[in-house]
């Protein structure tokens, strides 16, 4: 049987898609703009640029990113192409490719970062107090999986 959505949890459904929705696409013009690149590729420098080395397996990488392999290989390919990001096979493994962020790449992350920060303020945090600001992080984290639990399944 299907449980239909009353009308304060459709209220609370349609409320969150929509500032969901505000949010990604504002950021995304913003980067777009600003930076020549869509969200996914700064997401994609981001996790990157914070990694040992600035590497990190492709498998992995993609789980940080909640993408597909088939996504992210595809980002990662254009961001190939544009220089900022090279892919290394694993001496040991065959089956594991690692991401590397190239200096150009990081140049590219640290030109987008002030944009990006300033339009994450403007478009979201901004417009929370404090407390509404821990709430909606309990929130999301209630939401979210496990860490280390991808929401994406693995398609090849």
């Amino acid at each position: 049987m299907t449980r239909w959505l009353d009308d304060d949890e459709q209220r609370a459904w349609r409320t969150f898609q929509a500032a969901s929705q505000l949010v990604h696409e504002e950021l995304d013009r913003q980067l777009q703009r600003d930076a020549g690149m869509p969200h996914a590729y700064y997401a994609v420098l981001v996790k990157l640029s914070e990694a040992p080395g600035r590497t990190m397996r492709m498998s992995e990488l993609a789980a940080e990113v909640n993408a597909s392999q088939s996504r992210l290989s595809h980002a990662v390919k254009r961001l190939e192409e544009r220089g900022w990001v090279r892919r290394r096979p694993c001496a040991s493994d065959r089956r594991v490719s690692w991401a590397v962020l190239t200096d150009e790449g990081f140049a590219a992350l640290a030109a987008a970062a002030p944009g990006h920060v300033e339009a994450v303020r403007q478009t979201f945090l901004d417009r929370l107090d404090p407390e509404q600001l821990r709430h909606l992080t309990a929130l999301c984290a209630a939401i979210l999986p496990a860490p280390g639990a991808s929401t994406v399944p693995d398609q090849h």
